[in-house]
């Protein structure tokens, strides 16, 4: 991975210190009223098909100006066991038959999400920014879109985020493509504490809409 340039984006460290404070409490009262959920969600899961009721997958977090850090992201199992087993790594496309009757229905209401407060707790994620990466993926991204590395530049990867709730998942190339503006956009407005409450808020406010309507892939 190249070495990324210092000064693409310039957070400012006042509200780094509150959205990492932000991302704690948010976390905590996140598993507290969704803790309920996991075991019905695992039985469900148990039911539909064979394998753990827990996905883990490596990730690519914040980069940093010399490296990226990687992290193994968790989430509730949406896809058959063997799923990558002939291909290798594929995105997830629509009428995927990878995808579990029951996976359909976490990844359209994104529960599949919610062990990942575990991830944001850890420190590896926070409540929103780009979306993370999986290293299978990222040279070939890398190559292909230009400030695609620079996008998390001192930003930590989240759960939710400006190009999550304006696309959803990632099906091809041209999807991450379109999303970068996205990620950079978001991570310009976390130059000064009004610009980032302003836009957390609208990404809080359309993820509820995704969740409650449906509208995840």
């Amino acid at each position: 991975m190249k070495t990324l340039n210092s000064h693409n984006h310039s957070i400012n460290p006042t509200t780094a210190i509150a959205k990492r404070g932000f991302d704690i409490v948010f976390a905590l009262i996140g598993l507290a009223l969704t803790l309920p959920l996991f075991p019905l969600i695992a039985l469900a899961i148990k039911c539909d098909s064979r394998g753990p009721v827990l996905f883990r997958q490596l990730r690519i977090g914040r980069a940093l100006p010399d490296r990226s850090l990687l992290f193994n992201m968790i989430k509730f199992r949406t896809m058959r066991t063997d799923a990558e087993a002939q291909s290798g790594a594929t995105w997830a496309e629509k009428g995927d038959p990878r995808i579990t009757r029951v996976g359909l229905f976490l990844r359209k209401t994104r529960l599949d999400e919610l062990p990942q407060f575990i991830n944001v707790l850890l420190g590896d994620m926070s409540i929103i920014g780009p979306r993370p990466e999986r290293p299978g993926f990222y040279q070939k991204l890398e190559n292909a879109i230009p400030y695609f590395a620079e996008r998390t530049y001192g930003v930590t990867p989240g759960i939710t985020g400006l190009a999550q709730v304006n696309q959803g998942y990632d099906t091809c190339i041209e999807d991450v493509r379109s999303k970068v503006g996205f990620d950079h956009s978001y991570a310009l407005s976390l130059s000064s504490a009004k610009s980032w409450l302003r836009m957390d808020g609208y990404i809080m406010l359309r993820t509820v809409m995704v969740m409650v309507c449906g509208r995840g892939q």
